[in-house]
């Protein structure tokens, strides 16, 4: 009986103290703070969507971009303006001095815009990254029409005056097309023929601005409660890495590091420092993009059977035929599709600025491989590292000892060097250049000299 009542004092004691906690904690609202302090790129796009997934495990009740930027590329841009549009919790923003060009696009997806006294806003013309000029003018169409469409998707209010009801946009769709193109003509906001930037106390008093705030408290002041929470969202290791490895001029890096130990590995015998070098490459190329659900795993296969194609022409069918073409389509195929967003061949959904990005990227890092192998090529034997590579010792002597290479005609030797089809031979105790006329030769195999074209000795096994 005792224990009857017990049980019926202090069950309604603990029943009221829970609620009392959990209202306590409904009041309490949980802001989670994501940075955005440097040039908008892949990094930026990872640390968003990452702090944007940790803000929805913790039941976040507002996300706050603490915005500072000059811009960056476009495509990353596009990719975090939808997710800000498309998050189920409220993003707000508070630009820290600078939202300019792409960060202008991100700050107007946002729900609510606070900026700092002396900020600025605007200036999202598409630039070329490298001369700072103006891009052609599809280009600016295609960033026209997606910070139009960013700030339609705000919606309208309605506006009473008077007797009648008028309704405005929440954001102008027309200013924010002006921040893109001089030439987009609005009365008393940009009709002198320049891209419109906005300072803080302009973009407030046209809608484009909810209000000053020189620090994060002041902004959760304005939110209706007293009582907040911030928490942060700090990037891990893993994230920057990742980050770090997408950005375009690494990649386009790393494909010139795979092509050229492809190269180089096909010109020496044996696996060594080439295959170890494209082998590494190849990870640090792929595998952030795997992470990040942009490569498929058909792309992996049409790549690793590129580089087997290749192989094939080399040391199966020598000379250049269907497969050795077969199999640098499928290089830079696998090598461009794992850079994009697409569903097989379907690439609907995948924006044209995305697939130029991506066939840019690849043909710059090939053109590159293509420029380091000619170069690398010419400095072999003459000094510094590359001097052990080569023969050019014992191949003076020889010359200078043989001058008429076309007196080898019909003599026999051995391989060397394993011929690919090109490699070395010894004849007469001698060292030569050499090709193979059919098919490669293994290292010590006997081969006769059967032509002479060109400076070019050419053999065949026997």
């Amino acid at each position: 009986m005792k224990r009857v009542l017990f049980l019926l004092f202090v069950l309604p004691v603990i029943l009221v103290l829970t609620a009392t906690e959990t209202a306590n904690a409904k009041d309490t609202l949980l802001i989670y703070k994501i940075e955005i302090k440097t040039d908008i790129s892949p990094a930026t796009r990872i640390y968003l969507n990452k702090g944007l997934h940790e803000a929805k495990l913790r039941n976040a009740d507002i996300v706050l971009l603490h915005l500072n930027t000059y811009g960056g590329t476009v495509i990353d841009a596009d990719s975090m303006r939808s997710k800000i549009l498309y998050s189920p919790i409220p993003v707000h923003v508070f630009i820290d001095n600078n939202a300019a060009s792409a960060g202008a696009l991100i700050a107007i997806a946002c729900q609510k815009i606070y900026m700092r006294k002396g900020a600025n806003i605007g200036a999202a013309t598409v630039v070329n990254g490298q001369s700072g000029e103006a891009m052609p003018d599809k280009y600016q169409s295609y960033m026209r029409s997606i910070i139009r469409s960013t700030a339609e998707a705000h919606g309208k209010k309605a506006v009473i005056n008077g007797k009648d009801t008028v309704w405005q946009w929440i954001r102008d769709p027309k200013i924010a097309e002006a921040m893109v193109d001089e030439n987009i003509y609005v009365p008393n906001v940009s009709d002198s023929g320049k891209v419109l930037t906005l300072t803080a106390m302009e973009a407030v008093n046209l809608g484009f601005c909810d209000g000053i705030a020189e620090t994060i408290p002041e902004i959760a002041q304005t939110l209706g409660t007293e009582k907040y929470k911030i928490e942060e969202y700090r990037p891990s290791l893993a994230d920057s890495t990742k980050g770090f490895l997408m950005n375009p001029a690494l990649q386009a890096i790393l494909i010139m590091i795979i092509v050229a130990g492809i190269y180089f590995e096909l010109q020496t015998p044996g696996i060594g420092f080439p295959t170890l070098a494209a082998i590494i490459a190849a990870t640090l190329y792929f595998t952030p993009l795997y992470i990040d659900g942009l490569l498929q795993n058909w792309e992996l296969i049409v790549f690793i059977a590129g580089i087997i194609l290749i192989f094939f022409e080399v040391f199966v069918f020598p000379g250049f035929g269907v497969a050795g073409v077969l199999g640098i389509l499928c290089i830079f195929g696998g090598m461009m599709f794992a850079l994009l967003n697409n569903d097989w061949f379907n690439f609907t959904e995948v924006p044209m600025t995305e697939i130029s990005k991506s066939i840019l990227t690849v043909i710059a890092g090939i053109s590159m491989s293509i420029f380091a192998s000619v170069w690398l090529s010419s400095r072999i034997g003459e000094c510094g590292m590359f001097r052990k590579a080569a023969l050019l010792a014992d191949l003076e002597i020889s010359r200078s000892e043989n001058p008429e290479l076309s007196a080898l005609i019909g003599k026999t030797g051995r391989a060397a060097t394993v011929l690919r089809p090109a490699g070395k031979i010894s004849v007469d105790d001698e060292i030569y250049d050499a090709v193979s006329v059919a098919g490669f030769i293994e290292i010590n195999e006997k081969i006769t000299v059967v032509k002479f074209e060109n400076m070019q000795l050419y053999v065949e096994n026997v």
